[in-house]
């Protein structure tokens, strides 16, 4: 796991982005999305609707001159999603005005295709260096994890629970208070793969994370980019 927060280096770690990652800013928790478009933000339709949408943040609770915020125009969940098992846990938010885009602020490919097993993927999020209820996170931290085969993550998964998902990373059943912002990507060959749905430990500790496969919505998503 590597991380990146203010008492480390505050000059990097203010200038530092992952130019994709975007802060909703939400209650009772917030959330990561992916720009996927200058319009457009992909998340996971178990987070709240965001109060606030920041790009170009590198440390959420530190406002930088670099950052640009919007609110939402529109939000379309996946019409099939089941809050219960978290099927087709996806949902697209549309910016209300486009995304600048410059060195701090970029978008990200979505996965046309199938993850291979064994491929190497990068998972970013924001976890909090003391967390506090309503406190934003400071600390920017990410991992690199291996995606599994798809017979291997459907055995762990209850069969309700069997849908759409790619497996990342190794059941290490990490039990700690890291508090992790949900909805993390997970890039895997350059493209966006999987949105973070569920975990049993934390995932930028190792421990196996559950996803949505993006591939598997690629037409739904392109449609809703075109028609709304």
């Amino acid at each position: 796991m590597k991380t990146l927060d203010s008492k480390d280096n505050q000059e990097s770690s203010y200038n530092f982005t992952i130019p994709y990652m975007v802060y909703l800013q939400s209650f009772p928790e917030p959330c990561v999305g992916s720009l996927i478009h200058p319009d457009w933000v992909l998340t996971a339709a178990h987070c709240p609707l965001p109060v606030e949408i920041r790009l170009g943040v590198s440390q959420p609770s530190i406002t930088n001159k670099k950052q640009q915020i919007r609110n939402y125009s529109s939000i379309v969940t996946y019409p099939d999603f089941d809050a219960k098992s978290l099927n087709n846990d996806l949902m697209m938010i549309k910016l209300s005005t486009p995304a600048s885009l410059n060195s701090h602020v970029g978008t990200i490919a979505i996965a046309l295709e199938p993850i291979p097993f064994n491929e190497s993927c990068f998972i970013p999020t924001w976890t909090w260096n003391e967390y506090k209820n309503l406190s934003d996170p400071d600390i920017l931290t990410w991992i690199n994890q291996y995606s599994l085969p798809f017979h291997d993550c459907q055995d762990r998964l209850k069969e309700e629970q069997a849908g759409n998902i790619i497996c990342v990373g190794h059941p290490l059943r990490i039990l700690s208070e890291n508090k992790e912002v949900s909805a993390a990507p997970a890039i895997c060959n350059g493209r966006l793969h999987g949105i973070l749905s569920w975990a049993e430990g934390s995932v930028t500790l190792g421990s196996e994370g559950f996803f949505t496969g993006v591939h598997h919505y690629a037409r739904w998503i392109l449609k809703i980019m075109d028609t709304h």
